[in-house]
């Protein structure tokens, strides 16, 4: 049998999770129970609250089926105003509390960042320092924060950052940005991707602008417990939806494998021109592919569409960092 790389892992269950969520606490319209009660009954059992600027640590709400990660949302805004323009660049950073019970009286004091928007050094200290306090950072919906390639590409120390927004899709047709996710990782960051809703609950549940379910992120871990799910997300132990499922995703020889549930499209991304792709006929499905690796792909992530036009995406895996670099087409 030939030796197989899980890029998901084997064993352990997927866990569906809302990665960015605002309430009462900053500018939401529900109360973090309310927010709980809704998205469990839509089959969530993670959540991360990231109120604006504001950190909390809402372990009220974990019960054996339901996991709240402490959390919150920074932002370093292009002009010194606390209150952004629709013209003002801004960067917005989820923060992913590690380690809760480290320095909680510190964090729960303030922990923003000052407005230094161009300067790279103090941004890239400012998220080391959040690093050493136990966070992980994701950077966050880079086209609706008016922000190019000049703006992203001197980040570094981010976990992830978000291929998907589901809430500024519904601002503005700008919530799915993996031209962003391909070109930091042309620059040979190695960072994780994310789908989340970034809901605000401004409209009615059965509103077609409500601006939840829409982005959500499959954490594969052991267990429902907060050690077992941060440790899958620092380990990228996950893929990034809208809709679509990918149920396993692993090397086995010279070849990629994707299992997925019904979708139209299967497509290997990398950084270059070519792509391997898998498409069904018109009216049909696919539910798996196999793709040749040839050892000269630098990182490869897999797409998949279906008939809706929604999409998953597995993380960026650069094959000299998963033991896959020596792979030959003559294997």
């Amino acid at each position: 049998m030939k030796n197989r790389i899980y890029l998901l892992p084997e064993t352990g269950n997927f866990y569906k999770a809302n990665l960015h969520s605002h309430t009462v606490v900053s500018d939401g319209k529900l109360k973090p129970e309310e927010s709980k009660e809704i998205y469990k009954k839509h089959g969530y059992q993670v959540m991360a609250i990231t109120d604006h600027r504001i950190y909390k640590n809402h372990e009220e709400l974990n019960d054996e089926e339901f996991l709240a990660l402490a959390a919150l949302e920074v932002d370093i805004n292009e002009v010194s105003s606390d209150r952004l323009r629709p013209t003002d660049k801004t960067y917005h950073i989820n923060l992913y509390d590690t380690k809760p019970e480290y320095e909680r009286e510190r964090k729960e004091k303030g922990i923003c960042p000052e407005r230094r928007y161009e300067d790279f050094d103090y941004i890239n200290q400012y998220l080391e320092e959040m690093k050493e306090l136990g966070f992980i950072a994701c950077y966050n919906h880079p086209y609706w924060s008016l922000q190019n390639y000049d703006d992203y590409k001197g980040l570094k120390g981010l976990f992830a950052m978000e291929i998907y927004n589901h809430g500024c899709e519904h601002d503005g047709l700008y919530g799915y940005n993996p031209q962003s996710y391909d070109e930091m990782l042309r620059l040979g960051n190695r960072l994780w991707c994310l789908a989340t809703d970034d809901n605000h609950n401004g409209y009615p549940f059965d509103n077609p602008l409500c601006d939840s379910f829409g982005g959500f992120t499959m954490i594969k871990a052991e267990e429902l417990t907060y050690s077992a799910i941060v440790d899958s997300m620092m380990k990228g132990h996950f893929y990034s939806s809208m809709g679509p499922e990918i149920k396993e995703l692993y090397i086995e020889g010279n070849e990629l494998v994707v299992k997925t549930g019904p979708v139209q499209k299967i497509y290997v991304m990398m950084d270059a021109t070519r792509c391997y792709r898998k498409v069904a006929a018109y009216g049909e499905t696919l539910t798996e592919a196999r793709f040749t690796l040839d050892g000269n792909e630098n990182y490869i992530r897999v797409e998949c569409k279906d008939e809706n036009g929604l999409y998953a995406n597995s993380n960026a895996y650069f094959l000299s960092d998963i033991g896959a670099k020596e792979i030959k087409r003559n294997e």
